[in-house]
């Protein structure tokens, strides 16, 4: 168990002891419609997530207007082949007039709302309307300024690890933790899309536990919810989600996306993956308790008199179990009866010599 690396968004304890913080990712499945924003926000909600996570950029804050070299996408398993960096960013981004909004909802609904900035005009913007918390994505976790200065705020600071060698995660964290950061969550995470489950490596989950003595959990671009109920039975606390109306929409994040009933999903198995974990115990839990007398023991299959040797003729082992454990059998066996006794009848000690 680790000491004092707990983490409190807006009031929402982050902890071993606490059910998983589940987090819906938006993204660019607004589709650039606000009001779809505003739906987004609503489905979040209705599924019981804990929070609701934007990205905060402009396509000229994250990239050059250019469209050579590898300022396009030129990897045709890319769900983006084809594109330039600055015609997807122009897609995907979140403009910066619906912030306000889309935090007022969410708060509304109950919902936790924070953002990723990209820069530190994100920083500034974000810090302008009381965002909680700031998520630096896997894309900026080599950002060592960006992490600097959202650090800096004081506010619990989440890391993406995709792509992070371990010495470019220690500068990553050594810089946040120098520049104030106090309550610090790791994400693991593998940044391809959709990610392959056999390229995740969830048991990293612990060793990045151990290593940096913080919060740990799962960003994850994986297609359904096997991976993330994984990674809580390893010791993840949060679990970030892409989410969308429907897949069938279209849009930049769409395909590796969950639709609302399995972002629900995602959040009822989480939490039964952690109920699960509970504690080491080898013995008979409450409800466990009353199926003991189920289990099997030394029963009389025939009738037996007074003096009668007890053989596997006339016992035998079954259930229910209100006669003698079965280990005790070879010692019933070759003994007499003490009486005579019905068929049917459980066995116990003082009904043998």
């Amino acid at each position: 168990m680790l000491l004092n690396s707990s983490v409190r968004i807006s009031g929402r304890l982050i902890s071993e002891t606490d059910k998983p913080f589940v987090i819906a990712e938006m993204s660019g499945n607004h589709n650039q419609s606000l009001e779809r924003a505003l739906e987004l926000v609503n489905v979040a909600a209705d599924s019981g997530a804990d929070a609701l996570k934007l990205q905060t950029y402009t396509p000229n804050t994250i990239t050059l207007d250019e469209n050579s070299g590898d300022f396009c996408v030129n990897d045709p398993d890319s769900l983006w082949y084809g594109e330039t960096l600055r015609s997807l960013y122009t897609k995907a981004y979140t403009p910066w007039e619906w912030h306000r909004q889309i935090f007022e909802h969410a708060a509304s609904k109950g919902l936790i709302c924070f953002s990723s900035p990209f820069d530190e005009t994100a920083v500034d913007f974000l810090e302008s309307i009381g965002a909680p918390a700031y998520k630096i994505a896997s894309f900026e976790n080599n950002h060592i300024p960006l992490i600097q200065y959202a650090a800096a705020t004081g506010k619990p600071l989440i890391i993406s690890t995709g792509m992070a060698s371990i010495s470019e995660l220690d500068r990553a964290v050594s810089t946040a933790r120098a520049s104030g950061c106090k309550e610090l969550i790791l994400l693991k995470c593998t940044s391809s899309y959709p990610a392959s489950p056999a390229e995740s490596n969830l048991q990293t989950i612990p060793h990045l536990k151990e290593l940096f003595q913080c919060q740990v959990g799962l960003s994850d671009h994986t297609m359904g919810n096997g991976a993330a109920c994984a990674a809580i039975a390893l010791g993840a606390t949060v679990v970030e989600k892409h989410f969308t109306l429907s897949r069938a929409d279209g849009g930049v994040d769409s395909s590796f996306s969950l639709e609302p009933s399995e972002l629900k999903q995602l959040v009822v198995e989480t939490e039964r993956a952690w109920q699960s974990l509970g504690r080491v115990s080898y013995t008979p839990t409450v409800s466990e308790s009353k199926n003991l007398k189920y289990r099997r023991s030394i029963f009389l299959s025939k009738d037996v008199s007074e003096g009668e040797l007890l053989t596997t003729q006339n016992t035998t082992i079954v259930r229910p179990g209100s006669g003698m454990e079965p280990y005790h059998y070879p010692l019933v066996l070759g003994r007499s009866a003490n009486g005579t006794y019905r068929r049917g009848m459980p066995l116990n000690w003082s009904m043998i010599r």
